[in-house]
């Protein structure tokens, strides 16, 4: 099984960027976007054989998150359960009978650190959602989750140590997730790589210079992490300041 996801920055966007012609090309089981910002109606996105999920948020061009996927789901549930987690269409969850799969956009800290607290509240009641899944079968998990865990994830981590994404507190997050019994698929397959990027900032001709973040993540529970065959960030594909990311998976 193949699957893909992509923070597309703005769908509608993302589509007049060659969005048709990469989701065509990655010809995913399952791919997963983040970061819609649209509403219902505002775009009428045509993927033959492909059954496509949307949460929108309620503030409008904000967030979003979307699925695509050739098998139908049992099941597909938008958001946590929990109110004030669920009004910017952050998490979408299907039930594909044998797992769950689990696209999620991490709020960001933004600027001067402001929407920290709130974030820290969301990564434990996230964890705990996931938990609750895992409970019941293999997890898989994938988005951007707007954190670089490790030195080894960013391209400057001294000048970027407590900015927005690489704060001591959302990476010990991440790695609380990891410790109650999550992969980082990536660095499973390649703990060393270095130079491997999800992220670009518009500014200061970044993307061109790779002085990027990898802050796009596929994470499964490790009770299936012996059928991570291969995990792909694929640089080349254009159409956001981020790049669509892939994971193979024997299930």
């Amino acid at each position: 099984m193949r699957f893909v996801s992509w923070n597309v920055n703005g769908i509608r966007a993302c589509v007049t960027k060659g969005f048709k012609e990469s989701f065509d090309s990655l010809d995913a089981d399952i791919l997963a976007i983040q970061e819609s910002k649209m509403q219902k109606d505002q775009l009428i996105l045509e993927t033959p054989g492909y059954h496509q999920y949307w949460n929108y948020a309620v503030r409008k061009g904000y967030s979003g998150t979307a699925v695509f996927t050739k098998k139908e789901p049992v099941n597909v549930i938008n958001g946590m359960g929990i109110e004030r987690h669920d009004q910017e269409g952050r998490v979408i969850t299907l039930d594909m009978g044998d797992y769950y799969f689990i696209t999620v956009y991490v709020p960001n800290s933004q600027n001067e650190l402001k929407r920290l607290d709130y974030r820290m509240d969301w990564e434990d009641c996230f964890r705990e959602y996931l938990l609750g899944l895992k409970k019941e079968k293999p997890v898989i998990v994938c988005g951007d989750l707007n954190v670089a865990h490790k030195e080894i994830d960013l391209k400057n981590p001294a000048s970027n140590h407590q900015n927005p994404g690489f704060t001591d507190d959302e990476r010990e997050k991440f790695s609380t997730l990891l410790e109650a019994g999550f992969v980082d698929t990536f660095r499973y397959k390649y703990p060393d790589l270095e130079g491997a990027y999800s992220w670009w900032s518009y500014r200061f001709n970044s993307r061109a210079r790779n002085a990027g973040w990898r802050i796009d993540y596929f994470v499964v529970s490790d009770d299936i992490k012996d059928k991570i065959v291969d995990a792909k960030i694929h640089s080349d594909i254009m159409g956001s300041d981020h790049c669509p990311i892939e994971l193979e998976l024997d299930i």
